[in-house]
């Protein structure tokens, strides 16, 4: 891996991760929520995600492994790679307690309401800033890993996992503000949760980069691409909807196939 390509794929991790610090600044300099663009926008993510993982990340997957294994076996590798990811972040889900799911819909008119000095939202605050933290591990991997292949496929899933850390960056600041008054400690909880993507970036890449070969980089590639349809169906799709309407959350998932679509052609 040359350099150039590791700081290029962990700069993108980062800025997507750092995007959690978004949503809670809106949450406190926005008057009120624009809920049709934050329907949109993440239908939007959802389709950029969707779209790349089944027609490129998971087709450059079977090229590899199909190239190092044949094509029987390199398919089947492939197959059970990308369910292996949905697996893996699936696992990860169910570890997040329902009630604390960092996915809950929060508003910000949300800040407005008065300060309680609550444990329990303080709680939920925190095991949400926790529990993103987790989450946002593998989505650091996917960025980065997209991140060493080219700018083509890593820019726009960069782009989408920022977007859907907004409103997860909301999610953690709105409850803790709410119990605690104190915007400095929500925001800086907010931000730090988003550290978790290039935390986990680094990680992967300091554990794979000593044995990395064609089959731990195809393997890889097809768990990313299992790990982010998964996130655009269970996270994505649901919290646009909560935020909008339904057709704006579908409208939003086809504009981002298009866009994408449109955006590897230009590549070709």
């Amino acid at each position: 891996m040359e350099l150039n390509n590791v700081i290029f794929a962990f700069g993108l991790t980062l800025f997507a991760g750092l995007s959690t610090g978004i949503g809670s600044a809106l949450a406190f300099f926005a008057k009120r929520t624009n809920k049709s663009f934050l329907s949109i926008s993440l239908g939007f993510s959802a389709g950029v995600m969707i779209y790349v993982s089944l027609i490129e990340i998971f087709s450059e997957a079977k090229h590899v492994l199909t190239e190092a294994h044949g094509d029987k076996q390199g398919y089947w590798i492939t197959v059970l790679a990308f369910f292996g990811g949905i697996l893996l972040i699936a696992i990860i889900d169910k570890l997040v307690p329902s009630y604390e799911n960092p996915h809950e819909v929060q508003s910000v008119e949300d800040i407005n309401k008065p300060v309680t000095n609550d444990k329990k939202l303080m709680r939920m605050g925190l095991f949400s800033a926790l529990a993103i933290a987790i989450h946002n591990f593998p989505e650091g991997i996917a960025t980065f890993s997209a991140g060493l292949v080219g700018a083509k496929i890593a820019i726009p899933i960069a782009v989408a996992i920022a977007i859907h850390n907004i409103p997860e960056g909301i999610a953690v600041s709105v409850p803790i503000y709410y119990a605690t008054g104190n915007r400095k400690k929500a925001f800086i909880l907010s931000f730090l949760s988003g550290l978790a993507e290039p935390v986990g970036a680094l990680l992967g890449y300091l554990i794979l980069r000593s044995f990395m070969n064609e089959t731990i980089f195809g393997v890889l590639f097809a768990s990313v691409a299992g790990i982010m349809v998964f996130i655009s169906l269970d996270q994505l799709l649901p919290t646009a909807e909560k935020y909008g309407k339904h057709h704006f959350a579908i409208y939003g998932l086809i504009a981002g196939m298009i866009v994408m679509a449109f955006s590897l052609l230009l590549f070709v």
